[in-house]
């Protein structure tokens, strides 16, 4: 029998978002991973705000509310916050009520000082490896480091001559998307500087690919089941690559600890490797056609090990593509290294959750 499209307005009733997820839903994994990171960021919490005052929105929203926009590729909080409103399942993941109406964007921006101040993203973060370390999920002696160009949210016509006006530079033409002519006139970082985000720097992946204004993002792995144990965001240099692989084996390994490093060519220098070698890692670095004479590395090049941790360096390239394209990374959102190091920290630590609910569920 054919049904009506007439019914009943339902006048009272009683929804439990619980009720309505399914039970083998992944994000069900993932919940209590971050909830129990959260739990360790507590003593942060309670500094952060004071004890009298209007109440504002809970931490533990804006952080669950990051890992929602990273694992479901929102593009923006103001998306995400209208989405809210409806979806029961985020309404599920942040614990709040059906009726409950959702906050507003403006939330994120008034409280990103106060988690930049306290690194809240960091802290978040490690408590996420920490997880994995209790997990045994982790890695102490294999690593891998490498490096992205993310591209910053600054347009390439926002670039000015650093001294006085250069030719060619003044927008032409109305309305909001001027025209701009650089003919003629070479740009580099030392003569420009964009007016939208000064931090950017211009770079490019290779030669014959065009220029963009970008940041860089480093990563460290553990080459066990690839987890993230380090990640760091500095501006494009030259040199950015190797220098934030030093910072992040300096925090994750520590000087005279026995460990391998994995990495391309582009870590192929010679202060580089004699500084892996002063702390006790062995680099095993992919080496140049030969513009150096690094008879270290040629000699580690035939060993087993070496091999291995070629292989395995390649995995950081998963998590590259993650964080660009589920994370919502391949333009960047925010201006300026620190904001966007908060979103690395904080998409880092959703792709570390979504890995570690996946290697616990195979092992159950």
């Amino acid at each position: 029998m054919r049904g009506t499209t007439s019914r009943q307005v339902t006048m009272l009733g009683v929804i439990d978002p619980e009720q309505l997820i399914p039970a083998n839903h992944p994000i069900r994994r993932i919940k209590p991973l971050a909830e129990a990171a959260l739990v360790e960021l507590e003593p942060t919490f309670e500094r952060m705000y004071a004890e009298i005052g209007r109440p504002s929105i809970p931490p533990e929203h804006l952080l669950k509310s990051c890992l929602l926009m990273a694992l479901y590729s929102i593009r923006s909080e103001r998306q995400f916050c209208e989405r809210l409103r409806y979806d029961l399942l985020f309404k599920w993941f942040l614990d709040l009520n059906v009726e409950d109406e959702p906050f507003d964007h403006s939330s994120f921006a008034k409280n990103r000082k106060r988690l930049l101040d306290h690194r809240v993203s960091r802290q978040f973060f490690e408590a996420v490896v920490a997880q994995a370390r209790r997990r045994h999920l982790l890695s102490s002696q294999h690593f891998t480091v490498d490096g992205t160009l993310l591209e910053s949210w600054a347009s390439m016509k926002s670039l000015r001559p650093r001294q006085g006006d250069g030719p060619g530079t003044h927008p032409g033409g109305g309305g909001k998307n001027a025209d701009v002519d650089f003919r003629g006139q070479r740009r580099a970082n030392e003569t420009h500087y964009s007016t939208t985000d000064p931090e950017a720097r211009m770079a490019r992946k290779g030669l014959g690919k065009e220029t963009r204004l970008c940041f860089t993002g480093h990563v460290l792995m553990e080459n066990r089941h690839g987890l993230v144990v380090d990640v760091e965001l500095t501006p494009a240099t030259g040199t950015s690559e190797r220098e934030a692989a030093m910072t992040m084996l300096q925090r994750r390994v520590g000087r005279g600890r026995r460990c391998t490093l994995g990495a391309d060519k582009g870590y192929d220098a010679r202060e580089f490797v004699d500084r892996c070698r002063e702390m006790g890692v062995a680099p095993h670095i992919a080496m140049r056609e030969s513009w150096w004479a690094n008879g270290h590395l040629a000699r580690l090049q035939g060993t087993p090990g070496y091999q291995v941790s070629q292989r395995k360096r390649k995995r950081v390239e998963e998590i590259f593509g993650w964080a660009k394209t589920v994370g919502g990374g391949r333009k960047l959102r925010y201006l300026g290294v620190e904001r966007n190091r908060l979103w690395v920290e904080l998409t880092a630590a959703a792709f570390n959750l979504v890995r570690m609910s996946n290697l616990v569920a195979v092992s159950t």
